[in-house]
């Protein structure tokens, strides 16, 4: 079953990123805080690249009896790279449209449909609820890093 909080949050949360950063500039956003650390636009890469990865996983939960997936690091991902060459605006618009790919995929699904499950490599098998409120969250930690950074920012300029 998805729960109202799911799918408004699904529908509307990655929206976030743009109010939070809509008055910091590109050097703001580019702003590395230590070495070895993401800055705004890495952060906001990571989202735009791990939300094709989402959608892979659930058309694969989709697909195959109880997939097993392995744990994502943005760093062994090739792709990773061409997403940090996109500019913020690029990344935000890509967000975007794939969210709507997302929302789509996961609202129009039949409720035996949800109960499919994938196993994740920390939290075990998950349903695709599970997953999607998995998503949610990892994407609210890095909407947190990212309003931390803008004020850190904004505080030193």
């Amino acid at each position: 079953m998805i729960y109202s909080s799911l799918t408004e949050r699904l529908k509307n949360q990655h929206k976030t990123i743009a109010s939070i950063i809509i008055k910091l500039n590109n050097s703001q956003i580019q702003y590395r805080p230590s070495p070895g650390k993401w800055n705004i636009h890495e952060n906001i890469a990571h989202l735009a690249k791990y939300q094709l990865v989402f959608i892979d996983r659930i058309r694969k939960i989709l697909a195959i009896e109880e997939p097993a997936f392995g744990a994502y690091r943005a760093e062994d991902d090739k792709e990773f790279e061409i997403y940090r060459a996109f500019t913020t605006y690029e990344l935000l618009k890509r967000i975007s449209s794939d969210r709507e790919v997302i929302f789509h995929l996961i609202t129009h699904l039949p409720a035996n449909k949800l109960e499919r499950t994938g196993t994740h490599p920390k939290f075990g098998k998950l349903t695709i609820s599970e997953w999607t409120e998995f998503f949610l969250l990892h994407e609210a930690h890095h909407l947190l890093t990212i309003f931390q950074l803008a004020h850190r920012v904004k505080s030193n300029h």
